[in-house]
Order: C-alpha cells, then structure tokens, then sequence
C-alpha cells in the first residue's frame, strides 16, 4: 500500500504552502524530508521552536495515517543531504543543527539571541563595592527572611550585565526591582542612568507602572534620587517602534536604544523573536533586568525563553564569596549549567500567598506535581478556594451570571467613566482551559453575552452595546492594540468607543476600526498572562486535552489575588497536575555549550 500524497495528511493552510513551495524549488525532495518540514512548521504552531527529531524519528505522526517516520539515522543522513536543507549560517529554508531541525528564521533568532546574551555576561560591568553594601543593607534593612533572595536578586543585577528574577505571584519582584533600581542610582555616576521600563501588553505595562509608583514613593533614598527613577512603563512593541504591520522595527543593533538599563515585567509572555529583537536593539553596556514567573505559560508565539534562561541557575564559588561578602549572609547553591545562570536568582517566599492561604498553597502542590496533597487540599473548606468537582454548563452559566452581575450593573448607569468600567470588570473574570465544547470559551461567551444584553435591556441581535468587553487577536501596529489586549465598549461624546487602557489614561476607537477581537466576558488562561483579578472561576474541560498541563493549571490559579473557585473533574485534575511539558528549543543547550567551550 503505497503512503498517503502530502496533500492527503492532516496539514494546515501554512504547512501546505511551505511544502508545496519546497516542491517548487526542489521537485526532488524526498518525502522524509517534506514530512519532516511539516512537522517543524506545526512544531512552530504549537509554540516549539524546532523540531525535535529524537523524539519523532520511528513514530506515527498522525493517529489517522498508519505510516511510520524513518529512524533517527536514516532521516538525519536524507536531511544533510537535502539542497533544501543548510547549516547554520546557510541561506536554506530549513537549517538542521545537532538532531534539531529549525524553520531558518527561528534558528537564526535563537543563535542570534543565545551569542548576544553570551557576550553581555563576558564584559563584566564595574560597581563600587563598599557602597552597593551600603544601599543593600539600607534598602533591604526590612527583611526578615535569611537568605534574603530580594537582597541577593538586587546584588547580582548590580554586578552583571544581566538578571534574571524568578518568582510567583506576591513573592516581591516588583519591590526588588525598585529598590535595586535605587541602589544603582547610588552607585558613582549612578544618578545619570537612562532607564527604562516595559511589558509585553499595555495591561502588563500600566501595571508595572503602578506598582512602582507606590514602591518608590516608600523608598529611604532622597527625592532626588526617586525622580530618577521612571514613572512611566511602555509595551516592547512602542519601545522597539514596531513598523506598521510588519516584522521591522525601528530600534535594532545598528540603531540601538537610548538606555542604560531595561527592566522588562512579565518575560516569561515574550517570545523568541521579540526577545531577539529586544536584546539586539539594547547597548552592548546596557543592564538588562527581567522579571517574570518561570512556572507560568510560556509565550503564545513560539518559545519559553524565560523558562530556558531559569534553567542553569546557579552560582560558582567565587561569585557565592563575593554575595557573602557584600549582603553578610550566609549563601549556598550549586554551580551554574552555563554563564548565565549566574544571573538567575529566584524568589520563593510569597508575601501575599502566606500563611494559611489556600490559592498559595494549592500553586506549590500543582507545581510540585502533588496530584494527592492537591485534591485533598481542595477538599477542605479554605475561605479563598472552592471546587466544583462535576461542572455542568447550566449550573456554570447561573454562577457566572452572579459573578458578573456587579459589572453588568455599573455597565447600565447612564454615564459611565472607562476607569469605573475597568475596575468592575477586574473584579472577577471566567477562565477557561480550551476554546471549544460546552466548557469553552466560544459557547461561554456566546451564552453570557445573551445574558448581559438582556440584563442592560439590549436587542439580541445588537453588536456593539455599552459594557461589551472584548478581546484583540491580531496585532495592529498602526492603532498600538496588540493579541490580548481588553476593550470595554462605553458611550461618549463621539457616541460608542471601545476604550483600553494606555499607559498614562485610556485611549478609545470607533468599533469599525478595530482589528479581529472576540467577546471576553470569559477568556482562556493563555490570554489571561500578565493580568490579575480579584477572583476568579477556572473551568476545565470535561474530556481530555493536550492542553492541560501544570503551567495552565497553576498560570491560572495564580491570576487570582482573593479567592478562586475550580470547575473540573478529579480526571481532569489529574491529568492536568502530572503533565509537565516544555517546548522544543535549543537556547539552553546553546548556553550550555557556550560555557563549555569558552576558556
């Protein structure tokens, strides 16, 4: 039985066209290697980098087609020897590299990224010793925890070109961040610094911003020194200057940013390119600060780069001597995997998860993968957690109706101000694991939005109503509105505008200009990165999905600052608690093998 044409396979609309084009420039192109060029834009899809060939060599692609892919050696000599195919720095349309096969644009942005991250940590930047002890002992004179991982976060992004800080929701990275900035700002020359502040969204930006607002307003340093410290926070894309719609930007190695130092909030939502593009317009002197939570959902676009710089966290005993030296405290660990793990430190005590806290609780149990200790949690009765362990869609839409009710009634007031509607609307938000079924995404939304017009008396077949909250799903350089972004449609002099939130305010559009968006009254936990609430109600599938793992499970626990309430079946708990997945990529292996070589 001769295996199915290409055209046959179960591929989507870009795999088809990448294959079809390879078959132009190269009609003889054997099928290991066309199959295996689908299989690497799918990869990229599903937000991996490459495609891992150990892991597919002898395996059944798709459950629907009986053919076998070759074995590890056959496939890797017919890719070496296909024209199509190139090493890195050829100019081919895929790029093998070790077992890893790359679509060449993304290998290019891992290497590129993986050598420039590599050069910041050789060119060790100077400090003033004496007086960083100082600042540290001063700024961090509150703390009680021994070690003081904020101390030690502060230290490490003083002495190198790069940190790294790791940590969950209420662990203090925001606190860190300001008062490392601080002790910067006191270092020789410090005063003089340019520093930035950005985030992957606009509601990740504005909230970073205020956050540190309010911690420096609290810092023991001179208002002086606090009106260096910037107020202000933009999303990467303004930083970068996106162009139109289009790839480019405006800031790039050869035309790089006016800055001294960067503090990104949310990393863990960037993805490889952006994070190539950002770390290649920054000045080789430059101090780059990320902040962000390695247990978290990786970027919707391909790669986990926050993920993988967290991987090789570590200290040598030099660097060890030196923390000891200026914080005073005693401070132990294993040496790095690579060079940049000396940058990586993370934060483990919750400030706001502490104590008897069932949310924070319930978070270390998932991220540990204790499946029992957490279904016995959510059996007990805690103030800030509930479950529901046999969802139904009837039972589901009444209780979020009540949830939404406080919004829906601040939505029918004659005149309404954006931020009266945003914060309503902050209150409490519906999570959803998946898209489609009675538990998804698609019907929730279309099941409460006929609820909300019938509360504010609106026509059924109406679009565009006062209170409509929506979502963004496709970047529009032109109007700054980006994937994700929230909109609340509200009256105006200018009658219905949907207004977002802005760095400094809001900013508001005719409904007919925007880009694609959806309904958002319930949005996936993929969406829900970078945004916190009140409360919240998760909601799990009730059939099995690839798309329940840990990271979803817990990104979603954790967006919540009160209380949560979890919708799902003990199966499907289950199976979201013990899968711990992660994406295909080569940036730590690259990192790793840097450090090996280096002398």
């Amino acid at each position: 039985m001769s295996p199915p044409t290409m055209l046959s396979l179960p591929l989507g609309p870009l795999e088809r066209a990448f294959v079809a084009m390879l078959q132009r420039l190269e009609p003889q192109t054997p099928r290991s290697v066309l199959l295996a060029a689908a299989l690497c834009c799918q990869a990229l899809s599903r937000g991996d980098v490459c495609l891992l060939l150990e892991a597919w060599a002898g395996k059944q692609p798709w459950p629907e087609h009986l053919e076998l892919l070759p074995d590890l050696d056959t496939w890797l000599e017919a890719l070496q020897q296909a024209p199509l195919v190139g090493a890195p720095g050829d100019y081919k349309p895929l790029i093998l590299e070790d077992q890893r096969l790359y679509l060449a644009r993304y290998q290019a942005y891992e290497q590129a990224l993986a050598e420039d991250l590599q050069r910041r940590m050789d060119k060790p930047l100077s400090y003033d010793e004496p007086q960083l002890a100082q600042s540290v002992q001063r700024l961090f004179a509150a703390n009680t925890q021994t070690p003081d991982w904020q101390r030690l976060a502060a230290v490490q992004a003083v002495r190198c070109p790069l940190a790294i800080i790791s940590g969950g929701p209420g662990t203090g990275k925001t606190t860190t961040v300001v008062r490392l900035l601080a002790a910067l700002l006191e270092q020789p020359n410090g005063s003089t610094l340019s520093i930035g502040l950005a985030a992957p969204t606009g509601k990740a930006a504005a909230r970073m911003a205020e956050a540190i607002r309010l911690a420096k307003a609290k810092l023991p340093i001179s208002d002086e020194l606090k009106a260096k410290l910037p107020d202000e926070a933009c999303t990467l894309h303004r930083l970068l200057g996106s162009r139109g719609d289009t790839p480019q930007v405006r800031y790039h190695a050869g035309h790089p940013l006016a800055l001294d130092v960067l503090v990104v909030d949310e990393a863990s939502m960037v993805d490889l390119a952006l994070m190539a593009k950002l770390v290649a317009a920054l000045p080789a002197k430059a101090r780059l600060i990320l902040l962000g939570d390695k247990d978290q959902l990786s970027a919707v676009e391909a790669g986990a780069v926050f993920a993988e710089l967290c991987e090789g966290a570590g200290w040598s005993p030099e660097t060890t001597r030196q923390l000891q030296q200026i914080t005073g405290q005693a401070v132990s660990g294993s040496p790095p995997e690579s060079q940049l793990g000396e940058a990586v430190v993370l934060l483990t005590h919750s400030h706001r998860f502490a104590g008897d806290s069932g949310i924070g609780e319930l978070a270390r149990y998932v991220n540990q993968g204790a499946t029992d200790s957490a279904l016995k949690l959510l059996k007990e009765s805690r103030p800030d957690l509930s479950w529901q362990p046999k969802p139904q869609q009837k039972a589901l839409l009444e209780r979020l109706a009540q949830a939404y009710a406080p919004y829906w009634a601040v939505c029918a007031l004659p005149e309404v101000e954006p931020a009266e509607a945003f914060e309503a609307f902050s209150q409490f938000r519906a999570l959803t694991a998946v898209r489609e079924g009675p538990l998804g995404l698609v019907e929730l939304n279309t099941e409460l939005e006929n609820r909300c017009k019938r509360r504010l008396g609106r026509p059924a077949h109406e679009r565009w109503y006062a209170g409509r909250a929506i979502m963004v799903r496709q970047n529009d350089y032109a109007l700054g509105l980006f994937n994700g972004d929230i909109g609340i449609c509200l009256p105006s002099d200018q009658g219905l505008r949907v207004f977002f939130e802005a760095e400094q305010g809001y900013r508001s559009f005719a409904p007919a200009r925007l880009p694609a968006h959806d309904t958002a009254l319930a949005m996936t936990v993929h969406k829900s990165q970078g945004s916190e609430f009140d409360r919240v109600l998760l909601v799990l599938p009730d059939q099995p999905s690839p798309l329940l793992n840990r990271a979803l499970l817990y990104t979603g626990i954790t967006r919540a600052r009160h209380q949560v309430e979890l919708w799902a079946r003990i199966e499907r708990l289950s199976e979201a608690i013990k899968l711990k997945t992660e994406r295909a990529a080569g940036l730590a292996a690259r990192l790793r093998l840097a450090t090996e070589l280096s002398p």
